[in-house]
């Protein structure tokens, strides 16, 4: 449907749930790292939960006017268990665009947390709930609901292109957006990580070594020679 200003396409394809739900011993970091580092949100989208949280869902993405979140209430409606609602308010920095009663009413409906680059507000009730939030700050300053937005369109949130059907990934670190199209190639490769991060560890811990010889082999490869 468009009327003017407003577009929203209803639906969208997501991933297997079981494909999700692999996702969920995976860290953000890692799997920034398996895609280039590119695909992190800037530093500025930080949880505002209690320590451990961890969100893991499909992307469903709304585009708004810095000062308006009519189009997210209308978002919740469409959203289906597992969503996870990635808000673009064009980085706005003067209005909250969620709050305590809209992130009640996500939880309630299944949907699996909020992310946006804007400001939120009732941070404390936010901060003791058990449903994932990550923005950017908070301000007392509510949204205007005239409704001039889009719902499923490919948006930007954190410097970080996101298309409806994206895997969203947010832990204490941050958030990360696998696209779709590489889920799968994406969930194996951090795996692989992991595991050598893991492997790594372990033997720092039995030995008291890092082995250090590919420090000097970068370097070697950049014309440095020590003497």
């Amino acid at each position: 449907m468009t009327v003017s200003d407003i577009r929203i396409i209803r639906d969208f394809e997501r991933l297997p749930k079981e494909l999700l739900d692999e996702y969920k011993d995976l860290a953000a970091a890692n799997i920034g790292d398996v895609m280039g580092r590119f695909r992190s949100m800037d530093y500025t989208v930080k949880s505002m939960n209690k320590l451990g949280v961890h969100l893991v869902g499909s992307a469903l993405t709304i585009r708004i006017h810095p000062t308006d979140n009519l189009m997210v209430h209308k978002a919740i409606d469409l959203a289906r268990p597992g969503d996870v609602l990635v808000i673009d308010a064009f980085g706005g920095k003067e209005n909250a665009i969620i709050g305590e009663l809209i992130s009640h009413y996500a939880k309630i409906k299944g949907i699996a947390g909020i992310v946006t680059s804007s400001p939120i507000r009732d941070v404390h009730a936010i901060y003791n709930m058990d449903f994932p939030v990550f923005a950017r700050g908070a301000t007392p300053r509510g949204p205007l609901k005239e409704g001039s937005g889009e719902i499923n369109t490919i948006i930007s949130c954190g410097t970080v292109p996101v298309n409806p059907g994206d895997i969203i990934v947010g832990d204490d670190d941050g958030v990360v957006v696998v696209p779709k199209e590489d889920a799968v190639d994406v969930l194996e490769q951090t795996k692989l990580i992991q595991e050598k991060e893991k492997s790594i560890i372990d033997k720092m811990c039995k030995t008291g070594n890092w082995e250090r010889k590919w420090v000097d082999e970068i370097l070697q490869q950049k014309g440095y020679s020590s003497q």
